[in-house]
């Protein structure tokens, strides 16, 4: 390859389907190859994406060729070098840093692959595709149950409020965190008294920087809003420790719907967390991908039917959103159960 490793680091400043006639049979001649590169297997979550994700591939006829990056940006760019080595037609990568990214989708067009953004938006670069859950929607719907649950305890809207977000400068974690702000805008006499990104979505530096802010503020904190499920888990360890892990003394919100965080929540230990649906956004990131990978000489804009069009600072990019939903006590049975992404005995343990 023309580019060195670190040189495209440095050189950086940084759901619709595709139409039904562009998508082959399973029983075509020459296989697709397409790869699935993600930031992380470490949420609960990712190993759905990527059932869901080989599931469909398989049933289109095509080759995966998988890895994820353990957070490590140099780690994802040897992988992703490694996809175009291998034949990967087209790529669909989940950024673990997604100001530099857009490197890695210069590179791929350099060998005439297509690249489809899954989850996080990269900025900065030509990325053909986007397949992101909601996340406009996240932080707004945190936000307005913790306005709710204020409401209900206090009979009015105020309150120390703390945001935990990602990965320092995350578009994926700053189109979350952006929800929550707007609602705080909103409602003068909410205070936020920390709002502080985590380095590889931590979950143990969530549990620190709640420890801190606990011992800071003698306990005086209402609400605590998170952008993954992983990193509410720590601030319920953080919570925990001082007998405060219950959702009718501070509100807790995560993101991803892990089992853990939907236990808690059935218990009282976490007021809410948000369900992603996994399979619609796995299987619609295969179908672009296979779809982008068999329409080689044509223009992904031509390929995909967006539900919007996203400016990531360098194109515009159809994007494609899959929906989100919350979860609260009062309707673990009838969304996260009732969808068959738990079993009750998986929630309840009976």
């Amino acid at each position: 390859m023309n580019l060195s490793r670190r040189s495209i680091l440095r050189g950086l400043p940084a759901l619709a389907l595709p139409f039904p006639a562009l998508v082959r049979p399973a029983d075509a001649a020459d296989k697709v190859k397409i790869g699935f590169l993600l930031k992380t297997m470490q949420e609960e979550r990712y190993q759905r994406d990527k059932a869901a994700f080989f599931a469909k591939a398989k049933a289109l006829g095509a080759e995966v060729v998988f890895d994820s990056a353990n957070n490590d940006e140099q780690a994802q760019l040897a992988a992703f070098e490694n996809m175009l080595s291998r034949g990967a037609q087209a790529i669909v990568l989940q950024p673990v840093n997604t100001g530099t990214a857009g490197s890695m989708v210069t590179l791929a067009h350099k060998s005439g692959v297509k690249v489809v953004g899954y989850d996080a938006m990269l900025v900065n670069g030509p990325l053909d595709a986007m397949v992101m859950q909601d996340s406009w929607a996240v932080g707004k719907l945190q936000a307005e149950a913790m306005v709710a649950w204020l409401k209900a305890k206090y009979g009015a809207v105020k309150g120390n409020v703390v945001l935990i977000r990602g990965q320092p400068g995350d578009s994926n974690a700053n189109t979350m965190s952006s929800g929550v702000l707007e609602v705080l805008k909103a409602n003068p006499e909410l205070k936020l008294v920390a709002d502080q990104s985590h380095e590889g979505w931590s979950p143990d530096k969530a549990m620190a920087t709640t420890e801190n802010l606990l011992t800071k503020s003698g306990n005086k904190i209402d609400a605590v809003i998170c952008n993954n499920s992983g990193m509410a888990r720590g601030v319920i360890a953080a919570l925990d420790a001082q007998g405060l892990a219950n959702a009718e003394k501070i509100f807790v919100a995560g993101s991803d719907a892990d089992l853990v965080n939907i236990q808690y929540v059935a218990q009282g230990k976490q007021a809410v967390d948000i369900w992603k649906k996994i399979d619609p956004l796995a299987e619609t990131a295969a179908e672009i991908a296979f779809t982008l990978a068999t329409n080689a000489d044509k223009d992904a804009k031509s390929l995909v039917k967006a539900d919007r069009v996203v400016n990531n600072g360098a194109v515009d990019v159809p994007t494609v959103v899959t929906p989100v939903v919350l979860v609260d006590k009062n309707n673990v049975d009838s969304t996260i159960i009732a969808g068959g992404f738990y079993t009750h005995k998986q929630v309840y343990g009976k």
